[in-house]
């Protein structure tokens, strides 16, 4: 299997929001589209899925173009997509049916991920005792099934994932998948994502968390204004910068000795700093200079940009030249 997007453009009047966008997943793992808002991302996801008509482009599944009723694809959008007056059961039952899933599987299947991202309590209604005044028991109660408008944004982007997932998807792409949720739910994504990447499932995901992003995927594209600005193996792609981002805290203030070695400060607090070399050579005759003062270093970590800075310095680059 494989997937291939080439050339995909869009344009909405004379305003161009996807501008040529091409890549390749060869194999199974996990692909990063990364971008500004309004950079083209989502419109991007949705003109692959064949949500939204291309100017031009095309998106191959194994040398096929895509077509989610032969490919077993799994969509988490951005935003809510839940009907608010429904039952939650009675959606996930019918968005199962949508992709071919007999009723009484799509019951097995929405069992066990109930489970796995912990929403029991909301699909399967409990019975509940009812008291009189004097605290004796009268008949059993049964609740009411829960309606999507009844729970709070984490559980419908749970409840969201789950209709995802139902498919058992070949194809998972993840649109900013732990928005709004709370660390422990955080997790909880993770290790499901993890789990599907395991499977090996190809993902896309799209996301402003950039740590998230280098915890995941292997391979990157990043928008600005429609266009691509950078490419690549994220690995590949921190070693061409090399070691340049240094950290280091000292006992004194030796900001005086920075500036004679001509590095540049990116940041400091409390004798912590955040520094940027050219490269090792530099990184090691500053730190020659600090033993030959007496300076005591607590620490002193030489290491290539993160993602997050990579971002930002090739989306700011764009912005300057735009």
């Amino acid at each position: 299997m494989s997937l291939i997007v080439k050339n995909l453009s869009k344009k909405y009047g004379e305003k161009t929001v996807v501008d040529n966008l091409s890549f390749e997943m060869p194999r199974p793992g996990v692909f990063a589209l990364l971008g500004t808002n309004g950079a083209g991302k989502t419109t991007s996801i949705r003109m692959m899925l064949n949500m939204l008509s291309r100017d031009s482009g095309e998106v191959l599944w194994n040398g096929e173009p895509l077509d989610t009723a032969t490919c077993s694809v799994g969509y988490l959008a951005e935003e809510r997509g839940l009907y608010p007056k429904c039952t939650l059961m009675d959606q996930l039952i019918y968005f199962a049916g949508l992709r071919g899933i007999s009723r009484a599987e799509a019951k097995k299947r929405i069992k066990y991920w109930a489970g796995r991202l912990e929403v029991e309590e909301y699909l399967y209604p409990q019975t509940e005792t009812e008291e009189d005044a004097k605290g004796r028991r009268r008949r059993a109660k049964k609740q009411a099934p829960k309606k999507a408008d009844q729970l709070s944004k984490g559980n419908q982007q749970k409840i969201q994932f789950m209709t995802a997932l139902l498919p058992d998807p070949e194809l998972l792409i993840l649109d900013e998948p732990l928005s709004g949720l709370d660390p422990v739910n955080t997790d909880l994504f993770k290790s499901i994502i993890r789990e599907e990447i395991g499977k090996g499932k190809y993902l896309i995901m799209s996301s402003h968390q950039m740590a998230t992003v280098e915890e995941f995927c292997t391979d990157i594209i990043i928008l600005n204004r429609s266009k691509t600005v950078l490419q690549g193996n994220l690995n590949e792609i921190k070693k061409s910068y090399g070691r340049i981002h240094l950290a280091l805290k000292t006992e004194t203030d030796v900001k005086e000795l920075i500036q004679e070695a001509g590095i540049t400060l990116v940041s400091e607090k409390a004798c912590e700093y955040q520094l940027q070399v050219s490269g090792e050579e530099q990184a090691n005759r500053f730190l020659k200079l600090l033993t030959d003062r007496n300076i005591t270093v607590i620490t002193f970590d030489l290491r290539e940009p993160s993602l997050h800075e990579i971002f930002v310095e090739k989306v700011g680059d764009a912005h300057e030249s735009a």
